[in-house]
């Protein structure tokens, strides 16, 4: 599980690239990490439109919780499936690398996973509410074989580009069939963020 990734864009062109409205967003690029806000890509079904706006990484844990939960693995928990079944809930992450790190305490490496063919992606996420303030979580799902190669834990649900607009709209059970591992072959690693690599 990613606790930690980076979105080196300004949001005029995260907007360009999911086809979405800017607005106001002051994003200019960085890291992204939990209880800061991040750009995040919704639908405003009013106006049948998408819209790059930030939202702080958290969502507001169950009454017995105390620390917000910033991912979603068991689809089918009742503190989550309700918020799953409604697509005006469901929102794309965009990013251009996240983190994982491997090996025992004290000797952790960190290793920035990217798309190799697409220098901005999307992670599938969900979007809940605390005292009025959006928030959101990401979801996860199996390692593929790159990932577990570093890291024997969860990672983000990367979607295809083709199928942002599923996410954003389908129904549930047919949106379910996207939370399947990005293909390896489609990714790269490396020890340090593509952004510092190539001189951002």
């Amino acid at each position: 599980m990613t606790r930690l990734y980076r979105l080196d864009a300004p949001a005029a062109d995260i907007a360009a690239c999911f086809g979405a409205e800017a607005g106001k967003d002051p994003w200019t690029g960085g890291y992204a990490a939990p209880g800061r806000p991040a750009p995040i890509v919704s639908r405003d079904a009013k106006f049948r439109m998408r819209r790059v706006g930030p939202m702080f990484w958290g969502v507001p844990p169950p009454p017995r919780g105390t620390d917000p939960i910033t991912s979603v693995r068991n689809l089918g928990s009742p503190f989550w499936i309700g918020t799953l079944r409604h697509s005006e809930f469901r929102c794309l992450i965009p990013a251009t690398s996240f983190a994982l790190w491997s090996g025992p305490e004290g000797a952790r490496r960190q290793h920035w996973f990217a798309v190799a063919d697409r220098p901005i992606f999307a992670m599938a996420g969900i979007i809940r509410f605390a005292d009025e303030i959006p928030t959101f979580a990401m979801l996860t799902t199996d390692p593929n074989r790159l990932v577990a190669h570093h890291h024997s834990g969860a990672m983000p649900l990367i979607l295809p580009a083709e199928a942002h607009e599923r996410w954003l709209n389908a129904e549930w059970k047919d949106a379910r069939e996207l939370v399947v591992p990005f293909p390896a072959q489609a990714m790269t690693v490396s020890e340090v963020p593509p952004a510092m690599t190539n001189g951002s």
